[in-house]
């Protein structure tokens, strides 16, 4: 009896050791769990962060004023500056308290004080909006609205450039038809009268083909598909529709060996984007001075140059060059029949093909145009033999 009772102890004893042990065990392997397992963010980790992720600037104020969350754009926009809000911003917040309906306000750059300018261009127009929380809390949600606002800037502009480039040939058309009336009797006045209304009507007619042009490399247009295109095409179609400018202007076009060389583009639009480099090389040329054209392959991109020896760009109009209607010497381009369009239409060609178009220029001593343009896979057509000229000219002819 005393066997079969310690017997009985023994074995229950050794249950409740088994017990004991897989209780740890599973104490354990759950810890080791819950260890790995990721901690779950609660709704306001989850708030802060599509805050702080936010591409507008966001602030959270409270009936104080203070500011009790922001993300960082919205100190890139202004909206808060060491740790205070904008006065605007705080006296919109005042009113959206009051009245209970969301305000939008202009949050604008004024005159930031030095300690507080960042490196790079600063927005120049930031809009937001200030709306209610509750419970005596405000948010300030602003947007950097600088593209928006350049973009209308450069459109009333482009209108405005349009109507009044449109209205200088059109006006002259009207009063050369009125003087050849008046001379109807007199056939040499007549003759030059009518010379000169071909010569402005064909002005007005560059003008729109250009407009057209630049409006379809804009975007107001799909441009067709990119085919393989041969450099040495494209260079001899070009020269081909300066010929006649270069003849009555005495100079001469100095053009390096064929390279063989192939780009993916649109044809015609390239042709277009030279003979425009060409023309403006002529125009700004003195008589029987030379025009040079050439081409090379560097780091996988198809450069073809435009040197003159004209009379050279200043370095502050250099970038302004590209701008449409802007010109260096108005009168020379007045009286060469220039559009102020050219140079904006090859910047578009090379930016619609992936490339880019440089510029070096000297006054005194002429300009180097070059348009890039990426070469078609695979670049293995050897590059021409080039002529080395000093390092002022941008080593390109």
């Amino acid at each position: 009896m005393v066997s079969a009772l310690g017997g009985l102890a023994l074995s229950a004893g050794t249950l409740l050791a088994g017990v004991a042990l897989g209780a740890v065990l599973a104490a354990r392997r759950s810890s080791g769990k819950a260890a790995r397992r990721p901690a779950v963010p609660t709704v306001f980790d989850l708030g802060q962060r599509v805050i702080y992720s936010a591409h507008n600037g966001v602030a959270v104020l409270n009936r104080s004023g203070d500011v009790l969350l922001h993300n960082p754009r919205a100190a890139e926009l202004g909206v808060v500056r060491n740790l205070r809000p904008d006065p605007r911003a705080l006296a919109a917040a005042e009113r959206v308290l009051r009245l209970g309906e969301p305000v939008s306000v202009d949050l604008s750059p004024l005159d930031v004080p030095s300690q507080h300018r960042q490196h790079g261009r600063q927005p120049a127009a930031v809009l937001a909006e200030v709306r209610p929380l509750g419970g005596g809390y405000v948010v300030v949600d602003a947007s950097d609205e600088s593209d928006a606002v350049r973009l209308e800037a450069t459109r009333r502009d482009f209108v405005a450039n349009v109507s009044h480039e449109l209205k200088t040939p059109v006006g002259a058309m009207a009063l050369l038809a009125e003087a050849v009336l008046d001379a109807a009797d007199d056939p040499a006045e007549v003759r030059r009268f009518s010379t000169k209304i071909i010569n402005e009507a064909t002005r007005l007619g560059s003008l729109v083909t250009e407009l057209i042009a630049l409006s379809r490399l804009q975007g107001a247009e799909r441009l067709p598909e990119l085919a393989t295109v041969a450099v040495d095409a494209v260079v001899r179609e070009a020269l081909s529709r300066s010929r006649l400018a270069a003849e009555s202007a005495g100079i001469e076009i100095a053009v390096d060996e064929p390279s063989g060389l192939l780009v993916d583009g649109d044809r015609m639009l390239l042709v277009t984007a030279l003979a425009n480099l060409v023309d403006n090389a002529i125009a700004y040329s003195a008589p029987g001075s030379p025009v040079s054209v050439s081409r090379r392959l560097s780091g996988g991109m198809v450069e073809v140059a435009v040197t003159d020896r004209g009379i050279g760009i200043a370095p502050e109009h250099q970038q302004r060059v590209f701008e449409r209607f802007f010109r260096v010497d108005p009168a020379r381009s007045r009286a060469t029949g220039g559009t102020g369009l050219g140079l904006a239409i090859v910047k578009h060609v090379a930016a619609n093909h992936g490339g880019e178009v440089r510029l070096w220029s000297r006054q005194g001593t002429g300009s180097t145009f070059t348009l890039r343009i990426p070469a078609h896979p695979p670049a293995s057509v050897p590059q021409p033999a080039t002529v080395d000229v000093p390092a002022e000219t941008g080593g390109i002819l």
